[in-house]
């Protein structure tokens, strides 16, 4: 029985989709701009795997014999956020966007808001993370209003610091705000953005929380606990699927965090899928506009490849993917419409397979599926044919 370990480098995105100028995205290639930029990543496992060899990719380094297998996947769904990214290749494609609010929140969500928490808001922009924190951290430690605020994406966040609203009263706020928010108010997830005062500046903390929607269909994942079997989610993975599907989660500090508890679920050898989000990328880099930061964290995760490798069985399959593009080389701060990587190894695979553009994230779900030997109605087209050991 195959045990499938599913990384999502998070934002990493190879390039721009065809209708990416609708979103405002045109010229968008997170992966390639970066390493043009800083003039070439030094990534040579990333490479081994062949993500130089994907079709289209530009300034990335080909491997002439690559150990894994190769491709990009196209995003059907309508929207470039987490949650509409990671449920596509789950197997849920979305063909109505999700709401999103340009100018703030309309005044009455934010007046019924106010009224549930009890207490007055701050902000209701979109705005950044780390700069509204600067601009209203000290009016919101002198009032006690947490600050509210979105982006580009399908998101009502809420920003307070911990001494001043504790986390237990912040996750509370975003659970009245979660269930505010449906219906034709519908977002895909309220966030939970805590902070504290350090060193002279406002700083967000790993306590973030994600408030996500229950996907509205069966997921990979529901397939693979009813089979049965382990679905073992590090990060922010069961927030973004609202719990469903997952048998045990467990989240982390940063990028290098959740590379360690992968490989503690590794260690444990249990059959299923062990599902690992490495938000840094996006959070802390792509957002920021932190190219330099961005090609730093994704060498960092290059550098644990073998060591992931060192803890595969023989049944094991390897995938390493993303869920949208968030360019830092842009004048934009948001996500960013793009093709992901996806990359397969497994020692009893194939290798140096190109399985071409697929024609939706959902091909990722299918193929799992697959490996599992799990029958099932999900949308996509499972590449394991092309990639398996005759």
């Amino acid at each position: 029985m195959e045990r499938i370990i599913l990384i999502v480098f998070d934002s990493m995105g190879i390039g721009e989709l065809p209708d990416a100028e609708e979103y405002g995205d045109a010229g968008s290639n997170t992966l390639g701009n970066i390493s043009k930029a800083i003039g070439g990543l030094e990534i040579p496992n990333l490479y081994k795997l062949g993500i130089g060899n994907i079709q289209g990719v530009e300034n990335l380094s080909r491997c002439e014999e690559p150990m894994g297998n190769f491709g990009k996947c196209t995003e059907l769904s309508k929207g470039k956020d987490t949650v509409t990214g990671h449920w596509e290749m789950a197997g849920i494609v979305i063909k109505t966007p999700l709401n999103t609010y340009s100018q703030g929140f309309p005044k009455d969500i934010i007046e019924e808001f106010q009224y549930k928490i009890g207490r007055k808001v701050l902000g209701n922009k979109v705005a950044s993370g780390t700069e509204i924190i600067n601009e209203l951290g000290k009016e919101h430690v002198d009032t006690g209003y947490p600050i509210v605020y979105t982006s580009a994406d399908s998101v009502f966040q809420i920003a307070a610091h911990e001494k001043v609203i504790p986390l237990e009263e912040l996750y509370k706020m975003c659970k009245i705000a979660r269930k505010m928010l449906s219906g034709d108010r519908t977002v895909g997830r309220v966030i939970a953005r805590p902070f504290i005062y350090d060193k002279g500046k406002y700083i967000r903390t790993s306590n973030r929380r994600d408030f996500a929607l229950d996907p509205p269909g069966k997921t990979m994942l529901d397939y693979i606990k009813e089979a049965g079997l382990d679905v073992m989610a590090v990060g922010k993975i069961e927030d973004i699927y609202n719990k469903r599907g997952i048998t045990e989660a467990v989240h982390i500090k940063d990028n290098m965090d959740g590379i360690d508890k992968t490989l503690n679920y590794m260690k444990k050898n249990k059959s299923g899928i062990i599902f690992t989000n490495l938000v840094d990328f996006d959070m802390l880099y792509g957002h920021r506009n932190d190219i330099e930061g961005y090609a730093k964290a994704i060498v960092e995760a290059d550098k644990r490849i073998p060591e992931i490798i060192s803890y595969m069985n023989r049944e094991d399959v390897l995938m390493i993917t993303a869920d949208h593009g968030c360019d830092p080389t842009t004048e934009s701060t948001d996500h960013s419409r793009e093709y992901i990587p996806v990359l397969v190894y497994g020692k009893n695979l194939r290798a140096g397979v190109d399985v071409g553009i697929r024609g939706s994230y959902s091909d990722i779900g299918k193929t799992i599926l697959d490996f599992l030997d799990i029958k099932n109605d999900l949308y996509g087209i499972s590449f394991k044919e092309l990639i398996k050991n005759n």
